[in-house]
């Protein structure tokens, strides 16, 4: 079998669900696993459980095979059945030094049962959109189920490989001493890779002549299998403390959870200056023609476009430029937490400089608060950041949890309206406002948080009034050089997203930055007793993440 193309179903698939992969990933189970310090007892039971999944995919491989119509495929689905009977037997070698005897029988649990009934459910045709046995008219619909099974198979394949080479960069190269090398090894190995790519291969052929709906339910098979499989790792019982989920281990008794977070592409995917531009160069055509006062009426879309350009031209080479002035010539050994507020009291100066510049432009003059609410209302946010938040507020009591948006905008409306659906209204936001007339905008902004200063001192205000015992966790999210003081302030500062001006003047006063994922595996390691693994604001560390998915695995779990 050849190499899946990046046009293959199996590939898009993965793409597409490949964020939910995450929250397999952020599991006590396989973060202690990384760590190397996961209990024996922990791994032999999810060995044991492992057997039954392994033992369902060789039945739905046979089931698979006496469906497919083609030659190719038989022989494929064959040798992909013989590669599980091998890892059965490799099972059965390796695990002899973890004391787990595959050959006892032992019960499944609720998750294995889910999956190991979801898997042999599909390979008998009980699918959404599929036939039940019995009812196979032709052998293209055995065909189908083929495909089908497959289908819901794949997933577990990738998964599996994708955790391999994620848990392999922990192994030192020169040590053997990891307790769980051999699993890494195995799932990490190329003839593991060589086996999931065979089974994507073999979907995307048996996927040719497949309709539209029908290829609909593949993808929802595909999904619930990852799903499952997710389930599986998270049903994986830890007897021992770990670092996550951070909502758990928090106790929400003693203190509460307080999540910051900016606003301007770290929630939202274009930043909300290019919004409200765009709605005063629409604004300024429609109150000529009501004949309402406005500074821009009259004014060509085309000449305040060019002037809300250059606005923006402007504010990019001055910024460009102050951050090269702030950034000391020598990267810092140490973490410089004083001298990082000194140079960022340059930057605030910049910014309150081009505000001021945006006010007296007269530029956000005529503006509807309307516009502005369903144009929040229609704001597109970054994947999952909405689901998180949402999840906050739904567990807000239980947790003891707060949320708190801290941003730049001019205008606060935008961001409440875009965070008016889902029981989100309840967020704080802590931004400027816009000054109306009859819902008009006049023009002026209310400055309340101009600059990398503003925004921490909203921060630790909030933090001083969110609990009356002074006892609390915060998180802070943000993607932007602005962020850079909160981030370093709050209990767990995390960078999202890759600004590189960010990173260059964080990097040049001593602040580290460390993926998520191998930050809590090194804290898991580190985690020898009750306070071991407190999170403390100040370090000089921060940690970084590429998807929201992360973030909601790591404080609240799947």
């Amino acid at each position: 079998m050849g190499v899946v193309s990046s046009e293959g179903l199996a590939r898009r698939f993965w793409i597409k669900f490949r964020q939910e992969s995450v929250f397999a990933e952020y599991t006590p189970f396989v973060v202690c696993l990384a760590s190397g310090d996961l209990e024996l007892e922990t791994f032999r039971n999810y060995i044991a459980q492992d057997v039954h999944f392994l033992k369902a995919f060789v039945q739905a491989y046979e089931m698979a095979e006496d469906c497919a119509d083609d030659d190719d495929a038989k022989v494929a689905i064959s040798d992909l059945r013989k590669a599980v009977l091998e890892e059965l037997r490799l099972h059965d070698s390796v695990v002899q030094e973890w004391g787990v005897d595959v050959t006892k029988n032992s019960t499944p649990n609720s998750a294995t049962v889910k999956y190991t009934d979801f898997l042999l459910a599909t390979a008998t045709g009980k699918v959404e959109g599929g036939k039940g046995p019995g009812k196979i008219a032709t052998p293209f619909e055995k065909t189908k189920i083929a495909a089908y099974t497959v289908g819901a198979m794949t997933p577990c394949m990738r998964l599996y490989a994708f955790l391999g080479k994620e848990l392999q960069v922990f192994l030192d190269s020169g040590e053997s001493s990891h307790t769980y090398k051999k699993w890494i090894d195995n799932y990490s190995s190329e003839s593991f890779e060589a086996s999931a790519l065979q089974i994507e291969d073999l979907l995307d052929k048996l996927s040719i002549s497949l309709t539209g709906e029908e290829l609909e339910v593949i993808e929802r098979l595909y999904q619930q299998a990852m799903k499952l499989e997710i389930e599986f790792f998270s049903a994986q019982p830890i007897v021992q403390q770990t670092v996550l989920p951070l909502s758990r281990v928090n106790d929400a008794a003693e203190q509460r959870l307080i999540i910051f977070s900016d606003f301007d592409l770290t929630c939202t995917v274009i930043d909300s200056f290019a919004i409200l531009a765009e709605i005063a160069i629409l604004t300024a055509p429609k109150a000529d023609q009501s004949g309402l006062e406005n500074l821009n009426a009259g004014t060509s879309s085309v000449d305040l476009r060019n002037s809300w350009d250059a606005l923006s031209r402007q504010y990019t080479e001055e910024y460009e430029q102050c951050i090269e002035s702030i950034v000391p010539a020598d990267e810092g050994k140490t973490f410089d937490y004083e001298g990082l507020c000194k140079a960022l009291e340059q930057l605030s100066d910049f910014e309150k400089r081009a505000n001021s510049r945006v006010s007296e432009s007269g530029l956000l003059k005529g503006m509807n608060l309307d516009d502005i609410k369903r144009a929040g209302e229609r704001l597109i946010l970054q994947d999952g950041c909405t689901g998180f938040f949402q999840q906050i507020v739904k567990k807000k009591a239980e947790l003891n949890a707060d949320v708190h948006i801290i941003s730049y905008c001019w205008c606060g409306d935008l961001i409440r309206s875009s965070f008016s659906s889902g029981d989100l209204n309840v967020l704080n936001v802590h931004s400027n406002e816009f000054v109306y007339e009859d819902s008009v905008s006049t023009g002026e902004i209310v400055k309340k948080v101009e600059s990398p200063i503003d925004k921490v001192q909203v921060f630790k205000d909030t933090l001083k009034s969110c609990s009356d015992t002074g006892k609390h966790l915060s998180v802070y999210i943000g993607d932007s050089v602005g962020d850079l003081l909160c981030l370093l302030e709050a209990d767990v500062g995390i960078v999202f997203g890759s600004s590189q001006s960010l990173r260059k003047v964080g990097t040049q006063f001593g602040v580290s930055f460390i993926p998520l994922f191998s930050g809590l595996v090194k804290k898991q390691r580190e985690f020898t007793g009750e306070n071991s693994s407190k999170w403390k604001g100040l370090s000089g560390i921060l940690y970084t993440v590429s998807s929201w998915a992360e973030i909601h695995a790591f404080v609240l779990g799947p």
